[in-house]
C-alpha cells in the first residue's frame, strides 16, 4: 500500500509537460527520475547528504562551490559553450548561441548544451535558455572578452548595433596605432587605462589615436582614465563569434607501440619490485626506526639514509615511504621520543600473495592526497617526507586523470609525454595551477616505479585497477582500507591480472668461496628476509650479491639463530655447497657469541675467562662505561644494558644478554610496532560516487521531501501556522479521524532525547499506543509512539 502511495503521489508531483519553468527547482520538478539520477549521479557532492526537497536540490546545485566542482569537470569546448552562454543575455535562445560559434554546427553543440542541463548548469527550453548565476560569475565581470552593451545609453554605439558593417568602414580611414590599440581590445580583456578618458573628444579636435577612437565611439569612457570597447563594436569586429579557436576535439596523442606482453612483463616485474621496497623500508625502520621531527615528518639525513640502503634515488624512497604511511603499514609510535615504525597492519599485510600486496599498495596510491613530488622540490622549498606539508587535496584528482588518459589509448602504446600532457589541458582547461602541473608531470614516473605502466604505457593490471571501481568508488574504498589496511579487500580482478605477469621469486641462491651469495633474481620474502639477516647486500642488478662477515653473522646469532640453524638453512637454500671458509666464519662467531654476558647492575658483565674481562678493563674504548671489578670473573657498570652491549660490540667483543637465571636473552631490536592508528591518512576529498540503489533512494526522498512541502499544516486558532500542541486523548482522535478518512495529517514527534521534529504522514493503523504510518518525507512506513506525538493538525490543500 505504500508503495503504490508513493508512486500515486510522485507521478502526481510532477509538473505538466507543456509548463514553463519559471526557475532551475521548477525545472528539477519537471524532470523524471531518471534525468534526476543523471545529475546526483554526475555531481555526486549534491547527494552527499540528500536534500530535504527540489527546491533545497536547486540551491544547493547553485552554491559558487558546487558549481566550481561541476566546471572543473568540463573539457575545453564545454567550457567556451559555457563561455559563449554567459556572453549573452539572460535568458538565450539556442539560435543565438549556434550563431555565435561559427564553425561547429548542431550535432556538435547540442549534446553539450544537454549536458549542461543534465548537470544543472543550465537550464529552460531552446528559445529560453538560463545559465545559473554562479557560473556567470565565475567567468568574470567580462566573459569571453566582451565588454557591456551600450548600444541603450549611447547613441553613437547605437549605429553599430544597428549597422555592424559601419565599423570596418569607420576603420578604413583609422591611424594605423588606433587600429592596433583597437584590436588589442577586440577579444578581451575590453578595458585600457587613459588619462582624462571622460574629456569632451570632437572628430575634429581628435589628435591622438584614442581620442580619434573616443570621438568616433569605438571606444567609450568608463572613469577619468578607464575606456571600455563596447561589445556591439567588439562583435563587428569578431564576425560575430563570441568565442574563438574553438576546440570541439581533444588534441591527438602522438604515442609509440610498445606491444601489450612486453609492457605487461615490465610493469610486473616493477610491481614485484615495489612490493620487496616498501618490505625492506618497513623491515630496516623495524630494526633501526628513524626519529619524527619535532614539526612532523622525516629528517632529511634519514632520507637519504633510506635510500642508500633501498638502492633508489631519494624521489623513489619518498615515494615508497609516503605509499607506506598512506596505506596504514607506517606511522609514528606515539612514544615520548616518537619514531616512525610499522603498524601492526604491516605483520598481516606481508603475510599476503605479492599481487594483493601490490594492489593494496596501488589502490592507496592512486587515491592519497599525498604528494611524494614535493619532496625535496628543487624550487628551494624543501617539503620533509611523512610532513603535513605534502599534503595536496588535488592529488588523487592529477593521477586519475591522466591514467584516464592512458586507459584510452590501446593495449601497449605509449604516448609521448608533450601530447600527452596537451591532452589533459583540453580535458581540465580550468587546471592552470602550477601546483596542478607539477603533480600532473609527476604521475607518469609514479606510475612507472610503482608498475601501474611499463615503458610509458600502462598495463593490464593497471587497467584493470582503474577499471575496478570509479574514481571516487576507490575512495570509498580506500577510506576503508585505511581503517582496516592490513585486511582491506582487493580487486579480484586486478590481484589475477598481475599475477600472470609477476616474476617467479626464487627459492634459491649460489654461495660462494668468497663468502659472498648470489641470488640470481628476486627471492621469495622469507628466504630474502631471512638473508638480510645473515648478511649485507653488496650489489644489486640482475643478480644481488650478499655478503657475510662477523658482524652479519653475530646479527643473526643476535636474532636468536644459532650456529646449527644458520648452516642448515644455507645448506637447504643454496644450489651449491656451503664453503668452509663461511662455516668457519659461523661457528667461530657462534663460539665467541655470548661467551660475555651483561646483566643488570645497572649491568653486570660475566665471563669465564678472567683474561678477556682485564683487556676490558684497559681498553681505554670502554672508559665512558666505568668498568669496576668486583670479582674474578665479574664486572659491573653504571650503564644500561643497551649501552654497554652496544660499546662492548663496538669494541670487538662479542657479548649477549642474560636474564636474572643466567639464560641468554634473545635481544633482537627489530620487533618495534606502533599502536593501532585511531585516524588514517586522509584519502581523495571527492565525495564518493552514489550507487545505483543509493541514488534510487535519493531521488525517492526528493520526491517525499516535494510531497510533504506541499502539504502545510494548517493554521491554529491563533492564525500562527505553528503545529498545535494536544493531549493524549486528543491526538487518538484526531488520528483516528485521519486513518477513516485516509488523509495526511501534520504530526509532532519527539525523539529519545527530547528533540521534536514535525512529519507528514498517511495513518495506516493505529493500535496498542503505537501508530503505524506512511512518512512522505522518507519514503517509508514507519512506527511512531503515540505518547511521544506532540501534537496533529490536519494538512492544507497542496492545490492552494
Amino acid at each position: 500500500m505504500a508503495t503504490k502511495r508513493g508512486a500515486a503521489a510522485a507521478s502526481s508531483r510532477r509538473a505538466p509537460a507543456a509548463a514553463r519553468p519559471r526557475s532551475l527547482a521548477d525545472d528539477l520538478r519537471a524532470r523524471s527520475d531518471d534525468d534526476l539520477a543523471a545529475l546526483l549521479g554526475a555531481r555526486p557532492d549534491l547527494v552527499h547528504p540528500v536534500p530535504a526537497d527540489l527546491a533545497a536540490l536547486a540551491t544547493r546545485a547553485t552554491t559558487s562551490s558546487s558549481t566550481g566542482r561541476a566546471l572543473d569537470r568540463l573539457d575545453t569546448f564545454a567550457l567556451q559553450v559555457v563561455t559563449a552562454l554567459a556572453a549573452l543575455p539572460d535568458p538565450t535562445t539556442y539560435d543565438d548561441l549556434l550563431a555565435g560559434l561559427p564553425g561547429v554546427d548542431d550535432a556538435t553543440v547540442r549534446p553539450v548544451v544537454e549536458l549542461l542541463r543534465e548537470r544543472a548548469l543550465a537550464w529552460g527550453a531552446d528559445d529560453e535558455l538560463h545559465l545559473v548565476v554562479p557560473v556567470r560569475e565565475a567567468l568574470g565581470p567580462y566573459p569571453a572578452g566582451l565588454g557591456p552593451a551600450m548600444a541603450e545609453s549611447r547613441r553613437g554605439v547605437r549605429l553599430y548595433a544597428d549597422d555592424p558593417a559601419l565599423v570596418e568602414r569607420t576603420l578604413a580611414d583609422a591611424p594605423e596605432a588606433a587600429r592596433e590599440a583597437i584590436e588589442r581590445l577586440v577579444w578581451g580583456p575590453p578595458t585600457g587605462r587613459v588619462e582624462g578618458a571622460d574629456r569632451p573628444v570632437e572628430t575634429a579636435t581628435a589628435r591622438t589615436p584614442v581620442e580619434w577612437l573616443l570621438s568616433r565611439h569605438l571606444l567609450e569612457p568608463t572613469g577619468s582614465d578607464t575606456v571600455v570597447l563596447p561589445r556591439e563594436v567588439a562583435l563587428a569586429l569578431r564576425g560575430g563569434a563570441l568565442v574563438r579557436d574553438l576546440a570541439p576535439e581533444p588534441p591527438e596523442l602522438d604515442h609509440t607501440d610498445r606491444g601489450p606482453d612486453l609492457v605487461d612483463r615490465t610493469a610486473g616485474q616493477q610491481a614485484f619490485q615495489v612490493v620487496r621496497l616498501v618490505e625492506d623500508l618497513l623491515e630496516t625502520w623495524s630494526t633501526a626506526p628513524p626519529s619524527v621531527l619535532r614539526s612532523g615528518g622525516l629528517a632529511v639525513r634519514d632520507l637519504a639514509r633510506t635510500a642508500l640502503s633501498l638502492d633508489v634515488d631519494e624521489e623513489g624512497a619518498a615515494l615508497v615511504i609516503e605509499i607506506a604511511y598512506a596505506a596504514g603499514l607506517l606511522a609514528a609510535d606515539g612514544e615520548v621520543d616518537e619514531a616512525w615504525c610499522p603498524t601492526p597492519a604491516y605483520d598481516v599485510w606481508r603475510q599476503r600473495p605479492v599481487a594483493e600486496r601490490w594492489t593494496l599498495l596501488a589502490s592507496t596510491w592512486l587515491v592519497m592526497t599525498r604528494a611524494p613530488v614535493l619532496v625535496g622540490s628543487g624550487d628551494g622549498s624543501r617539503v620533509n617526507a611523512l610532513a603535513r606539508d605534502s599534503d595536496r587535496p588535488l592529488a588523487p584528482d592529477a593521477r586519475r586523470a591522466l591514467l584516464d588518459e592512458l586507459a584510452a589509448l590501446s593495449p601497449g602504446q605509449s604516448p609521448a609525454h608533450r601530447s600527452l600532457l596537451e591532452r589533459l589541458r583540453w580535458r581540465r582547461p580550468r587546471r592552470t595551477s602550477p601546483l596542478w602541473q607539477l603533480l600532473v608531470e609527476a604521475t607518469p614516473e609514479e606510475a612507472e616505479r610503482l608498475g601501474v605502466t611499463g615503458l610509458g604505457a600502462l598495463s593490464s593490471h593497471g587497467r584493470a585497477l582503474l577499471a575496478s571501481t570509479l574514481p571516487d568508488e576507490t575512495s570509498e574504498q580506500a577510506r576503508s582500507a585505511a581503517r582496516t589496511p592490513g585486511r582491506a579487500s582487493v580487486s579480484t580482478e586486478v590481484v589475477e591480472a598481475l599475477e600472470r605477469v609477476l616474476p617467479q621469486p626464487l627459492d634459491h641462491v649460489l654461495l660462494q668461496a668468497d663468502l659472498t651469495a648470489i641470488a640470481p633474481g628476486p627471492l621469495e620474502s622469507d628466504l630474502s628476509r631471512e638473508l638480510s639477516l645473515l648478511a649485507d647486500v653488496e650489489s644489486t642488478g640482475g643478480a644481488t650479491v650478499y655478503r657475510f662477515s662477523e658482524s652479519s653473522v653475530r646479527r643473526a646469532l643476535d636474532a636468536g639463530r644459532s650456529a646449527s640453524d644458520i648452516l642448515a638453512l644455507l645448506s637447504e637454500r643454496s644450489r651449491t655447497p656451503v664453503p668452509q671458509p663461511l662455516e668457519y666464519l659461523v661457528h667461530d662467531a657462534a663460539r665467541r657469541h655470548g661467551a660475555v654476558r651483561v646483566g643488570v647492575a645497572s649491568a653486570y658483565i660475566r665471563c669465564d675467562d678472567p683474561t678477556t674481562l682485564a683487556s676490558m678493563l684497559a681498553d681505554k674504548r670502554l672508559t665512558t662505561l666505568r668498568l669496576a671489578r668486583i670479582a674474578e670473573t665479574v664486572v659491573v657498570t653504571s650503564s644500561p644494558v643497551d649501552v654497554a652491549l652496544e660499546r662492548l660490540r663496538d669494541a670487538g667483543f662479542a657479548p649477549s644478554a642474560e636474564n636474572a637465571e643466567g639464560a641468554v636473552v634473545v635481544r633482537r631490536p627489530d620487533e618495534h610496532r606502533t599502536p593501532a592508528r585511531p585516524r588514517p591518512p586522509r584519502m581523495s576529498t571527492e565525495p564518493p560516487a552514489p550507487s545505483d540503489a543509493m541514488l534510487a533512494a535519493a531521488v525517492r526522498a526528493l520526491r517525499a521531501g516535494e510531497t510533504a512541502a506541499a502539504h502545510r499544516p494548517l493554521p491554529d486558532s491563533g492564525g500562527s501556522g505553528r503545529l498545535p500542541r494536544s493531549g493524549t486523548a486528543e491526538t487518538m482522535a484526531e488520528l483516528r479521524a485521519a486513518l477513516e478518512a485516509t488523509r495526511a495529517v501534520w504530526i509532532g514527534y519527539a525523539d529519545s532525547t527530547g528533540t521534536t521534529t514535525e512529519r507528514v504522514v498517511e495513518p495506516l493503523r493505529l493500535e496498542g499506543g503505537f501508530l503505524t504510518a506512511y512518512d512522505l518525507r522518507t519514503a517509508e512506513v514507519r512506527t511512531f509512539t503515540v505518547a511521544r506525538i506532540t501534537g496533529v493538525a490536519a494538512v492544507a490543500d497542496p492545490a492552494r
